[in-house]
């Protein structure tokens, strides 16, 4: 045993034991796991789905996710985790797809994924107890892959009870209760590994990473804290082969309740709407924008018909709050913005021209089509006209030829990127050829002269880097470039 430095062994044994001794309060201990094993046991669920394939096209498509996703989300999903359907000599075969669920009210209603019984036209649910019941949609949200659904019974259900989710520590432990393979009520435990996971399934990424065993199957079932509540739906993980290796993630109870609360009162789910494209926050970025923190979401463009434009809200404003919340990164302002109801007057803080300030902004609802989405000043050097030379960047100014090529649109205004040299500053900052350089620091750019003419500003007021706004395959993008060029 390793002695620390100025204690006595008797001393420092003592020391050691009350470290280990002393529980966490409030926290589970393994040997609880047996009660609460039985006691919310019987109030998770199997649920069996079926569908006539229709043809090839009209298979269900999930969202695509990074590789090492696909054996949970990706095309092949139902085939992997559900079984293959059976051949039927060319006639339409039933596809068959077992998950899991939870009941949250003793009359009946049950929580799943969405991706469980997307497309099914019967669904059965299976009680702890064998008994099979048909169960009908309540409510759909592919957005955060969360579905509610109905079951009736001549009896009361066990039902489970939502916890706070934001309680959760890292390292604490956590069970999941599910229908892995096709098994049945299946019980593994194991700790949070991680909070705040963003695996690009969607725009409200909040997920819970845990070790505990989630296989397929477990799609829809309940994570519980050591006390009994549900504080997340058991919904990916991550693996090579299609088992588990230890990396599951769940939708966190305070993300997943109120979907669930709106879908049994309206059957769907209205949530609010900026209307703005947004990006992270950079250091370089906050350089240029001499914002004295680290955060925010930069405003990259802003729908025309939108609230924000309404607010008087502008590209290259950073938003720092929503609603008295103080706004960390794009996913941050995209949740706190979805939970808002709509039709609320919020105030926002913006950063612009190197100030805060504060507007008000009412909400909208979000359609299912809309996301929540520099020495001497440097010249071009010497070329053929409308082309140029900077920063390790070929720049040409716009011709019909180069918007039919590049597919922007004819009335595109702005000074395109050709090409980069690898190394350069401009490569270095994040510039890509084709990129479309709309607007350099606070000055629109239709031409090189604009450029230069932006750059000498930025100089003059003694700024190090500026602000570039390009457009990269139809999406706005804040990028920054050097006032000065390299020496070398």
């Amino acid at each position: 045993m390793l002695v620390p430095h100025g204690l006595g062994l008797h001393a420092a044994a003592a020391a050691l034991l009350l470290t280990v001794v002393l529980p966490a309060p409030g926290r589970a201990h393994p040997d609880d796991f047996i009660k609460l094993t039985r006691q919310a046991l019987p109030a998770v669920v199997n649920i069996s789905t079926s569908s006539r394939a229709r043809s090839p096209e009209a298979d269900l498509q999930l969202p695509e996710l990074p590789p090492g996703f696909e054996e949970f989300f990706g095309n092949d999903f139902f085939e992997r985790f559900f079984g293959r359907p059976p051949q039927s000599n060319g006639r339409q075969p039933r596809r068959a797809s077992l998950g899991s669920g939870f009941v949250v009210d003793p009359e009946g209603y049950v929580v799943t994924n969405n991706h469980v019984v997307e497309g099914a036209d019967e669904i059965t649910v299976i009680l702890h107890d064998e008994t099979e019941l048909e169960a009908t949609v309540v409510g759909r949200d592919p957005k955060t892959d969360l579905a509610l659904i109905k079951v009736e019974s001549e009896r009361p259900l066990p039902f489970v009870e939502w916890g706070d989710s934001d309680d959760l520590q890292i390292g604490e432990w956590v069970v999941a209760i599910g229908n892995p393979f096709g098994l049945g009520g299946t019980v593994t435990a194991g700790i949070v590994s991680q909070r705040s996971r963003d695996i690009n399934s969607g725009p409200y990424d909040d997920f819970i990473q845990t070790d505990a065993a989630i296989n397929r199957g477990n799609s829809g079932g309940p994570l519980f804290n050591g006390d009994g509540e549900v504080v997340g739906v058991n919904t990916a993980i991550f693996s090579p082969s299609g088992g588990s290796i230890g990396i599951g993630f769940a939708i966190p109870a305070k993300l997943a309740q109120p979907v669930i609360d709106q879908l049994r009162q309206n059957g769907d789910v209205k949530r609010g709407w900026l209307g703005v494209s947004i990006q992270p926050i950079t250091g370089e970025l906050a350089e240029a924008l001499a914002l004295p923190v680290e955060r925010g979401a930069l405003v990259a463009s802003v729908d025309e018909e939108s609230p924000a434009k309404a607010a008087g809200i502008q590209t290259g404003d950073v938003i720092l709050s929503f609603d008295d919340k103080e706004i960390e990164d794009p996913r941050g302002l995209a949740r706190t913005v979805a939970d808002t109801p709509a039709g609320k007057a919020v105030e926002v803080e913006l950063w612009r021209n190197r100030a805060a300030l504060v507007v008000e902004v009412q909400v909208g609802v979000l359609g299912s089509d809309q996301a929540a989405r520099a020495a001497p000043a440097p010249s071009v050097k010497p070329a053929p006209k409308g082309q140029g030379e900077l920063f390790g960047m070929s720049l040409s100014e716009l011709t019909p030829d180069l918007r039919r090529r590049h597919g922007l649109a004819e009335d595109a205004e702005g000074v395109l990127v050709q090409g980069i040299e690898p190394g350069s500053q401009a490569a270095e900052r994040g510039l890509r050829s084709g990129d479309l350089i709309s607007q350099l620091g606070e000055r629109d750019v239709e031409n090189l002269a604009d450029i230069a003419a932006a750059l000498a500003t930025a100089e003059d007021a003694g700024e190090d880097s500026v602000l570039v706004l390009v457009e990269r395959a139809g999406n706005p993008l804040f990028l920054t470039l050097p006032v000065v060029p390299d020496a070398g």
